[in-house]
């Protein structure tokens, strides 16, 4: 026997079952290191938390039609225009209108106690009271289902939703979900058996004085009745009150919805190398509530989104497939801005594999989640989950099946792959929709972290495609 011969092929066979996994092992310790360069920029110089001051201190609250988001949409394109990018430009689409007015007040006039002024704020989207505006007694619900148990009953009153969100959920998202329904759907709900004004509790899980505001939605058909909410220590006590007897309540509010207006979705991108048709897009919402700064919602995210390219820029990265910064508006009271991208992109016949929204706020990143139709995320989720989790989870990141975000949902058609940046919620909606949303309330080293944990995804996305 050729022992040499022998020798020789075992050693062929040898190499022919270790290289690929040799070569495997080198991309992934590239792609490590290629990581831990995002994070180290994104800790000494990423320009997120510079850009939201600006936005939330120069700017501020900055509602779909406001001056104020006129104002926030040319910063976001003077940003955009400083990061080396082949193309920035603005997308027209028309949004509504609607301004708060400067009266908004809820007061108890008869009670055990007498008059006690709660805080308030007007919903979003409400119509507003008559000039002397409204007095009425007042009947508590926990549900829609409640209003149409009393049917009749509620004829002529004010009805005052007071389910909270539930604090068993660890996930506050989920709280939100179970609740929220009372403040989009709840004046339409007791206008259609005759009430003339609807109270909602503000949805956080903390019990304190700020109410929140948020968007109501009017049912066709249904008279529009006034809508506002109180803070979470009124309604407890406002509920403690009509246990003792009956409870007339004072609205007033002098909002109104204008004419629809011009307004547009701030855009640019990167075009790839070699893939320029495959995009990525990465985004939040510039638009947010008047009464704060808009700082957790959705400030952050429109930095966070930023911030990708400029990191990307500062590593002298060039991508192979075409990333697109994209600040939508309008997500507040509308979503006009993801309804005009997505049918321009579908008129253009364009292929997003991937999409990223950051728009739960600005702290420690917990991860992302990853939404599809069922046949892509069955047959291209899998692959990218045992690729990208080992390269995530020492920055504490997971990766999982969930919702990605409203202004990129639309995208789903198109068959690729929807993600939701995470971060820890714990104290989003304490923020939520509220005059507290502010700079100090955001964490300089947390929203850099954000940055750098959306960059990472773009960076494997980009690199191996789906």
């Amino acid at each position: 026997m050729n022992y040499r011969y022998f020798y020789f092929i075992c050693f062929t066979l040898f190499l022919g079952n270790t290289l690929p996994l040799k070569a495997q092992q080198t991309e992934s310790e590239k792609d490590a290191f290629f990581i831990r360069t995002i994070y180290d920029e994104a800790l000494t110089n990423g320009q997120a938390f510079d850009w939201l001051t600006h936005l939330t201190t120069q700017i501020g609250g900055r509602l779909a039609g406001s001056p104020q988001s006129y104002a926030a949409i040319e910063y976001g394109k003077q940003v955009l225009d400083t990061l080396g990018m082949d193309r920035v430009w603005l997308q027209s689409c028309m949004v509504p209108h609607w301004s708060r007015g400067d009266v908004e007040q809820v007061k108890v006039v008869s009670s055990a106690l007498g008059s006690i002024d709660l805080k308030a704020t007007t919903l979003g989207n409400s119509v507003g009271t008559p000039a002397a505006g409204i007095i009425a007694e007042v009947i508590e619900v926990k549900s829609l289902d409640e209003v149409e148990e009393l049917g009749a009953k509620v004829r002529g009153k004010i009805i005052f939703y007071n389910r909270p969100m539930d604090p068993k959920q660890l996930r506050t998202f989920n709280a939100y979900g179970g609740a929220v329904d009372q403040r989009v759907f709840g004046a339409s709900k007791a206008a259609e058996f005759g009430a003339v004004g609807a109270i909602v509790r503000s949805m956080t899980t903390r019990l304190d004085d700020h109410p929140h505001t948020g968007t109501l939605v009017y049912t066709e058909g249904i008279a529009k009745i006034p809508g506002m909410a109180i803070s979470t220590n009124d309604a407890e006590q406002l509920s403690a009150l009509l246990q003792h007897g009956k409870v007339s309540l004072y609205m007033n509010t002098n909002c109104q919805t204008l004419s629809d207006k011009k307004s547009y979705n701030v855009i640019g991108e990167i075009k790839g190398s070699t893939h320029p048709d495959e995009i990525i897009v990465v985004g939040g919402h510039l638009d947010s509530w008047d009464i704060g700064q808009g700082a957790h919602d959705d400030g952050a995210g429109c930095v966070h989104a930023m911030d990708v390219i400029h990191i990307l820029r500062q590593l002298n990265y060039q991508p192979k497939r075409t990333i697109r910064c994209v600040l939508f508006i309008n997500e507040e009271n509308g979503q006009a801005g993801a309804i005009e991208y997505m049918e321009q992109s579908n008129k253009n016949k364009e292929f997003h594999i991937a999409a990223i929204e950051s728009d739960a706020g600005g702290f420690t990143p917990r991860g992302f989640t990853c939404d599809a139709t069922d046949n892509v995320f069955n047959s291209k989720f899998k692959p990218l989950y045992d690729r990208f989790v080992p390269l995530m989870e020492p920055y504490g990141l997971y990766l999982e099946k969930g919702g990605s975000g409203a202004d990129i949902s639309r995208l789903k058609s198109q068959e690729g792959l929807l993600f939701g940046f995470r971060p820890d919620s714990q104290r989003y909606f304490d923020y939520h929709h509220t005059s507290i949303d502010t700079i100090d309330a955001v964490n300089e080293r947390e929203l850099e972290l954000g940055a750098a944990a959306m960059t990472s995804l773009v960076y494997l996305l980009d690199r191996y495609g789906i």
